[in-house]
């Protein structure tokens, strides 16, 4: 596991899903926000969301 501090809770409730506008979830384990609605999981880069679909992973089925 990195040293990586969590995300800041209240970053996460005025974030949105950049592709479906909907919520997302913070995995402390990958250190991405998941949008479930979308399939993608976005990167954390030191302690900054990348908010870019084309930078976001695509979700296992």
């Amino acid at each position: 596991m990195s040293d990586t501090p969590p995300l800041d809770s209240r970053l996460l409730s005025v974030l949105v899903c950049p592709v479906t506008k909907g919520p997302l979830t913070y995995n402390a384990e990958t250190n991405e926000l998941i949008s479930k609605k979308a399939g993608l999981a976005f990167p954390i880069r030191d302690g900054i969301p990348i908010m870019l679909p084309d930078e976001a992973r695509r979700l296992e089925s």
